[in-house]
C-alpha cells in the first residue's frame, strides 16, 4: 500500500464546518436586527460594501496563485463567527472580573485584554492553516498575508454593523460608518497582517523554538498596533487623528508595498522554475512566454476562449494554475523543506499538469502555433 493513498493536495475546507460558521453569524445578525432592525439593516448595508471592496483587494493581491474558494469562504466566516462570538465572550468575562458591577468598560480592557483577545482570536486561524494538508497551501508571504486579512474582513464585517446598529440616532450610526469604514476599513486585516508576517517566518524556520518566536513577534506586533489604535481613540480625538497620520498609514502604506513585492517575488519563483519543467517536458519552450505574467496568461486564456469556446479557456487557466502549483511544490524541496509528503504533492502537482495539459490539448497547441507563426 502506497503511504499516501489520499491525494496529498485537499482543500481543508469541510463543507458541514462552513454551514456551522454561516449559521453562528447569521445567528448574531438575527440577534442584532431583533435589538435594532433599522439601525442593522444600515450597518448591514454600509459594511457589506465597504467590506466587500477591501476583500476584492485581497483577491486582486491573490491573482498569481489564487487560493482554493472554499478556504477563503471559511476564513472569512472564521472572522464573522468564531473569531467574533470568542471575543465578545472572552472580553465580558475579563470586564466582568477587573470591574465587577459597572456597566463603563475600563480602559483596560479596551487598550489591553481586546486587542490580546481579538488578534488571538483572528490569528487562530492561520495556526489553523499550518496544521495539516491546509499547509500545503501557505507557498509565499502573499498567502499569509491573504489568510491573515480575509479572517479579519469577516471580523470587521461583523463588528462595523454592530457599532453603527448601537448608534442612539441615525447621524450617530452614519458618523460611527463613517470613522469606521471610510477611515479605516484596513484596521482590522492590518493588525492581523503582522500575525501572518510571522507565521511566514516561522514557516522558514526547522527549529520549533524559532518557529514559536517568529509567531509570538507577530502577534505581539498585532496587539501593539491593535492596542495603540484603541487607545488613542480613548484618550482624544487629537491623539487619535494624529496617531492615525504619523503611524497608522505609514504602516498601511508600507504593508501594501510588502504584499506587493510578496506578488512579484512569486512572479519570480514561477520563472525561476518553467526552465526546469521544459527539462522534464511538462512545458513546452513557447509556453514559456505566455506562463512568466499575469497579463500573459491571461490573454492566453482570452484566446483560447475565443479559439475554443468557454470549456477552452477553462483548460488553459487550468493548465496555468496547475504549472504554478508545482513550481511552488519545487521551490519548497530546494529551499530544504521537503519530506516525504511534499515529494508525494509534487509527483500529485506533476499528475495534474499532465492531466491539464491532456484536457487542453488543442487550444494550447493553437496557442503554441499561434506564437510561432507571429
Amino acid at each position: 500500500m502506497p503511504p499516501f493513498p489520499r491525494p496529498v493536495r485537499k482543500v481543508g475546507a469541510p463543507l458541514a464546518v462552513i454551514i456551522v460558521f454561516g449559521t453562528i453569524a447569521g445567528l448574531i445578525l438575527i440577534l442584532l436586527t431583533a435589538v435594532n432592525p433599522a439601525g442593522t439593516a444600515i450597518g448591514f448595508v454600509l459594511s457589506t460594501v465597504a467590506m466587500s471592496l477591501v476583500l476584492l483587494s485581497y483577491l486582486w493581491l491573490d491573482r498569481w496563485e489564487p487560493e482554493p474558494p472554499r478556504l477563503l469562504v471559511l476564513a472569512f466566516l472564521w472572522g464573522a463567527s468564531v473569531a467574533i462570538l470568542a471575543s465578545v465572550v472572552l472580553e465580558l468575562i475579563v470586564e466582568s472580573a477587573i470591574n465587577p458591577g459597572q456597566q463603563e468598560t475600563t480602559f483596560f480592557t479596551v487598550a489591553v485584554a481586546a486587542p490580546v483577545i481579538e488578534e488571538a482570536a483572528k490569528g487562530l486561524f492561520l495556526l489553523l492553516m499550518m496544521t495539516g494538508v491546509r499547509r500545503n497551501e501557505l507557498n509565499s508571504l502573499t498567502d499569509c498575508l491573504v489568510y491573515a486579512g480575509v479572517p479579519a474582513v469577516g471580523f470587521a464585517w461583523l463588528e462595523d454593523i454592530f457599532y453603527i446598529a448601537d448608534g442612539e440616532t441615525l447621524a450617530t450610526s452614519l458618523a460611527t460608518a463613517a470613522m469606521r469604514l471610510i477611515m479605516a476599513p484596513f484596521a482590522h486585516p492590518l493588525f492581523t497582517t503582522f500575525t501572518g508576517i510571522g507565521v511566514y517566518f516561522a514557516l522558514q524556520q526547522r527549529n520549533t523554538l524559532a518557529k514559536v518566536g517568529y509567531v509570538g513577534l507577530g502577534f505581539v506586533a498585532a496587539v501593539v498596533m491593535h492596542g495603540l489604535w484603541n487607545g488613542s481613540a480613548l484618550a482624544s480625538p487629537g491623539a487619535y487623528f494624529g496617531l492615525y497620520a504619523v503611524w497608522m498609514m505609514p504602516i498601511f502604506f508600507l504593508a501594501i508595498v510588502l504584499a506587493v513585492r510578496s506578488r512579484r517575488r512569486e512572479q519570480k519563483i514561477v520563472a525561476e522554475k518553467l526552465p526546469g519543467m521544459v527539462a522534464a517536458g511538462l512545458v513546452l519552450p513557447a509556453e514559456t512566454a505566455w506562463l512568466g505574467s499575469i497579463k500573459t496568461r491571461k490573454q492566453a486564456v482570452a484566446a483560447a476562449t475565443g479559439f475554443g469556446g468557454r470549456q477552452a479557456g477553462i483548460g488553459v487557466k487550468k493548465f496555468t494554475h496547475q504549472v504554478v502549483e508545482l513550481a511552488f511544490v519545487r521551490d519548497r524541496i530546494e529551499r530544504g523543506f521537503g519530506d516525504a509528503r511534499v515529494f508525494a504533492l509534487q509527483q500529485e502537482e506533476v499528475d495534474g499538469v499532465v492531466a491539464a495539459r491532456a484536457a487542453a490539448g488543442p487550444a494550447l497547441q493553437w496557442l503554441t502555433n499561434r506564437r510561432t507563426c507571429a
